[in-house]
């Protein structure tokens, strides 16, 4: 262990009305210190996770964390950008900074907001995230890409509507006492897996029950040093932090595997001298149920083609051997690209301090986190324990 998640803050996900990407950063790198009891005069470095492609006008936003204080003035100041994990890019960058001891404490920062974009632009600014050569021109998005490896999948291991839908459903329902959440409705097993007007396929066997939504939100965390957290008013331990890379066309790789998220989780438990069973519940990359269901498999929930198991006899359910996506998930809470891993971060820690409210898992001691971005293609795990 050499860093802690020593404070944290979160917006509500959704359309943030009168809301711009600087007041949204502002607003919580000033609440996290404030909640830290840190002030931004001890703060060493600031890492923003951003990933933009086209949302904001404004680019070279890592400046912008210092329109929180004047005392953040002449702080070292940096962009982070990994797709959709580039909120765990930036607080595993954090870590890093504390490893290497040219940090003590350190801000970390994620932020997005996509629903100023017209619909058709978000779509192009997303598959910026593909392989572009071989992959954008697939029909749908990212949700056309998600939708082709469900196809695939359903081809090999046979149709697994049921329990796509009671992923959803799952997510839906845990997103209920999540305050921060987008969509706080329980929407049951029987509308997600059903095909109507309110709920049609979007792509291949994928419907919109099974995508995550278009969002803003930002969140942060202060990171410090063991000694330092010690002396603070709670601390919440890395036992592990770990990223792998993957190449980036699917062509390359067999995409039904997640073969980096189960690098990712291989490594950052044989880090923490842990093994799966002993955590106490998972925040996991749902941007697609497809995605949740491969997931089980590459951390090792379950076989490869048996995900559905875990879903479908109650593992994964808030009361469950394993706890998966208590806050609701990308699904329910929302997917704002640049905050979801440090949203990640904070709400794993807010369990593991017993200050999750509704959301609370019963007796929770050890959270993992896996984050992804693009297809797998970038892969974060994080392991985290309350040491105060």
């Amino acid at each position: 262990m050499t860093a802690c998640i020593v404070g944290w803050a979160h917006t509500p996900f959704g359309k943030l009305s009168g809301e711009s990407v600087e007041s949204l950063i502002v607003r919580v790198a000033g609440e996290a210190l404030a909640d830290a009891g840190v002030p931004a005069t001890d703060v060493d470095e600031i890492v923003l996770g951003h990933f933009n492609a086209g949302f904001s006008q404004q680019d070279f936003t890592a400046a912008l964390v210092l329109q929180a204080s004047p005392d953040l003035r002449f702080k070292r100041a940096t962009r982070v950008e990994n797709a959709c994990a580039t909120g765990s890019a930036a607080v595993h960058q954090g870590i890093k900074a504390i490893e290497a001891r040219s940090a003590r404490i350190v801000l970390a920062v994620g932020v997005e907001q996509m629903t100023t974009t017209p619909a058709p632009e978000i779509g192009r600014n997303l598959l910026k995230a593909s392989y572009v050569r071989e992959e954008a021109e697939i029909d749908g998005g990212f949700a056309g890409i998600f939708g082709k490896i469900a196809g695939l999948y359903f081809q090999k291991w046979g149709d697994q509507s049921d329990a796509l839908a009671m992923i959803a459903a799952k997510n839906h329902k845990n997103g209920v006492g999540n305050p921060y959440a987008q969509m706080r409705k329980d929407l049951g097993y029987e509308f997600c897996r059903t095909e109507s007007e309110k709920n049609p396929f979007v792509a291949g066997p994928l419907k919109r029950t099974d995508c995550s939504l278009v969002s803003d939100g930002a969140a942060a965390v202060v990171l410090a040093d063991i000694d330092t957290a010690l002396k603070l008013k709670k601390a919440v331990a890395f036992r592990a932090a770990e990223h792998v890379q993957d190449f980036l066309p699917m062509s390359k790789r067999d995409i039904l595997k997640f073969e980096g998220c189960a690098h990712a989780w291989h490594g950052a438990l044989a880090k923490a001298g842990l093994k799966l069973g002993d955590l106490s519940f998972v925040e996991t990359h749902d941007c697609f149920t497809i995605a949740e269901l491969i997931e089980y498999e590459a951390m090792g929930l379950t076989a490869e083609g048996q995900g559905a198991r875990a879903v479908l006899e109650g593992w994964t359910q808030k009361d469950g051997k394993l706890p998966v996506n208590p806050s609701g998930g990308l699904k329910a809470k929302g997917h704002p690209i640049g905050a979801t891993g440090v949203s990640m971060h904070a709400l794993t820690a807010m369990q593991l301090t017993g200050t999750a409210g509704d959301l609370q898992v019963k007796n929770a001691r050890l959270g993992g986190i896996f984050n992804m971005g693009g297809t797998a293609v970038a892969n974060y795990v994080s392991i985290l324990e309350r040491i105060k």
